[in-house]
């Protein structure tokens, strides 16, 4: 690990003014995430800053919505009754995701600011576009079995690791920043980047900036919600493909319904048309195969992952199938 500078504060726009005088620096807040990259020589910040002080730690109903601070911890948000009983597929995305122990530390804005990586990019000895932009994607003829097979591009075709925000995807949650221009509040879609050419450019957020909360909406499709993650092994991996799902039913038809889906993509992926498969038709085992078809539509597998075009349509499946859309 490369020296670093450090500095630890208790007021939000210190922590801003600071990142963003500095080219390089970081936030850290859990360190689950950041440290290991910094000891793999993936990550070299100049500046650390330490946000752990800030007052952002809160989990509370308020107008209409459940607020989440950025340092609220992950397991503390899984186990919040509230969560549990009004937004079910967030405390399953959150259970699912690393081990006890680091959900005691990791933080809800760590979380989300988790690097969209692969092997390769972990490994200095190898290039990668987004560690090192310009230098080339292995993993396009390499190893690419836990790869992307719809939104990726030529110059990368890593997932995003973060359960916690498919789930949030299908929620409709939005993300609070406070950053050098001030605050703003952005949809999930609109903080996360498809790779294109600039891999490197993971998310929207300006240098400087810091989420400071999420705000999820308390409706009936939070509370019919759903989170299915498969990986393989149980514990401490990422999803090979995962699914959160939201939905209210009028007897057997779909009256309104969210999709997101994990694994399959640089970024949390919503796709309309599975969405609109189901919309306002019976929830049989028949509409899940087409929102499935609808979902895999303009895949791209690789050698290694094409099994997940078939996988993640499975998947999708046994959610519905939970709603009472196998019968």
């Amino acid at each position: 690990m490369k020296p670093f500078d450090y500095l630890r504060t208790s007021r939000a726009s210190t922590a801003v003014g600071a990142v963003a005088a500095r080219p390089g620096s970081s936030f850290v807040a859990g360190g689950t995430e950041l440290l290991n990259l910094m000891k793999d020589q993936a990550l070299a910040p100049g500046l650390v800053v330490d946000v752990n002080g800030l007052p952002l730690s809160e989990i509370a109903l308020r107008d209409g919505r459940l607020l989440i601070g950025a340092t609220a911890r992950m397991g503390d948000v899984a186990d919040h009754p509230v969560v549990r009983q009004g937004f079910p597929a967030l405390a399953e995305a959150l259970l699912a995701s690393a081990s006890p122990q680091i959900r005691n530390r990791a933080s809800i804005g760590g979380n989300l600011m988790q690097r969209t990586r692969c092997w390769y990019y972990r490994d200095p000895g190898f290039p990668c576009n987004r560690r090192d932009p310009g230098s080339g994607c292995p993993a396009l003829d390499g190893q690419n079995r836990w790869h992307a097979v719809l939104g990726g591009s030529d110059h990368c075709i890593a997932v995003h690791p973060s359960d916690l925000a498919v789930a949030l995807r299908a929620l409709d949650a939005r993300v609070r920043t406070l950053g050098p221009d001030g605050r703003r509040t952005l949809a999930l879609d609109d903080l996360y980047r498809l790779p294109g050419a600039t891999p490197h450019r993971e998310t929207n957020l300006r240098h400087g900036e810091l989420i400071t909360g999420v705000e999820i909406p308390v409706t009936p499709l939070a509370r019919s919600s759903r989170y299915l993650k498969l990986r393989d092994r149980a514990g401490f991996e990422f999803a090979v493909v995962s699914v959160a799902a939201a939905l209210t039913l009028r007897g057997r038809t779909v009256t309104d319904v969210r999709l997101a889906f994990g694994g399959i993509a640089p970024r949390p992926w919503h796709s309309a048309a599975a969405e609109e498969a189901l919309r306002g038709r019976a929830l049989t085992a028949g509409a899940a195969g087409a929102a499935g078809r609808a979902l895999v539509q303009g895949a791209r597998p690789r050698e290694h992952n094409a099994f997940k075009v078939e996988l993640v349509q499975r998947a999708l499946a046994d959610v519905l199938d939970d709603f009472g859309g196998g019968r």
